[in-house]
């Protein structure tokens, strides 16, 4: 059987016999229809036959015409062949017939049932609303596989961090911590390029040194990684500042494992008038990923506060 043709013969002759017999009058048969979902558009020609004279179409006619243009429709009315399948099938109050229609429309809603539970129609019907949970229970599953292999990749970033606290070797630490840091801002879907270096155009060598560049709403942040004994002091923020002042619409972001000296956080809140400035400690990573929070949103409150109280250095602990 052709599939655009969801009802077959058989079918479709019982519910013309039998929708007729369901409702009293002519109007009655269009409020069926037009409850069952089926569009204006498709029950206009038959209601407007009707409606220039009521008496040129009767109820099984325009059960006909209604039925066979929904069932001509395939796929895009499987809707609302299915909704007034459901309404015959179900239907009990047989004492809104006429008295004597009542006994042959418990007959034919009766047969109608059988053939439901047998043919194709009733199949494919069953077979959608399968499909339709299968996506539905797909697609929980992958947002619950990503949640998963989220946690998965936060807890090696944490494993991965920890191990450099036992690390003596200050440059490997310092390059270890570029890879952990990106793959902690990777691990909560945020943008990274890795750290690059740019070379000067005569021949001068390296000119600049970027750890990484991340992307978050829309915004780039220059980020700079520090793991020293000493708190990062005015000539590390400023040249890390002058690199975010060269580029348009950059932002810098900058993380010290012993935080920053008064002079250097005077500075960037003198930057705050022309670049959005966000200073973090390792102990707040370190606090964040013990306490599985959200580092996206560790990120958006300290810009808020970089750039609605002027204050580039706050503890956030959300």
């Amino acid at each position: 059987m052709d599939i655009s043709f969801h009802y077959p013969p058989e079918l479709l002759s019982l519910l013309i016999d039998t929708i007729p017999l369901l409702n009293k009058t002519k109007k009655d048969v269009f409020l069926f229809f037009q409850g069952a979902g089926v569009a204006e558009p498709l029950l206009k020609p038959t209601f407007q036959q009707w409606t220039r004279d009521k008496d040129s179409i009767h109820k099984f006619e325009i059960a006909r015409q209604i039925l066979t243009e929904i069932n001509a429709k395939g796929d895009s009315c499987l809707r609302e062949r299915r909704e007034v399948l459901k309404r015959v099938t179900e239907f009990e109050t047989f004492s809104s017939c006429w008295p004597a229609d009542q006994l042959k429309a418990r007959g034919l809603v009766a047969e109608i049932q059988k053939v439901v539970n047998v043919k194709d129609s009733f199949t494919r019907m069953a077979n959608e609303r399968d499909a339709e949970q299968q996506i539905r229970t797909a697609q929980k599953q992958a947002e619950l596989d990503k949640i998963r292999d989220q946690k998965l990749e936060i807890e090696k970033v944490k494993t991965d961090l920890f191990s450099l606290f036992t690390e003596n070797d200050k440059h490997k630490r310092g390059k270890a911590l570029e890879g952990v840091i990106n793959s902690l801002f990777k691990a909560y879907g945020i943008l990274v390029r890795e750290a690059f270096s740019l070379t000067g155009d005569a021949s001068e060598g390296v000119v600049e040194q970027i750890d990484g560049v991340i992307e978050l709403d829309s915004h780039l942040y220059f980020v700079e990684m520090k793991w020293w004994k000493e708190p990062i002091g005015v000539p590390e923020i400023s040249q890390h500042l002058v690199r975010v002042y060269h580029r348009a619409e950059s932002r810098a972001i900058i993380i010290s494992a012993a935080g920053f000296t008064a002079p250097a956080v005077s500075t960037c809140k003198e930057a705050l008038q022309q670049k959005v400035v966000v200073l973090c400690t390792l102990q707040e990573i370190v606090f964040l990923l013990e306490n599985q929070r959200d580092l996206r949103e560790m990120v958006k409150k300290k810009v808020q506060a970089s750039i609605v109280d002027r204050n580039p250095f706050i503890e956030v602990k959300i």
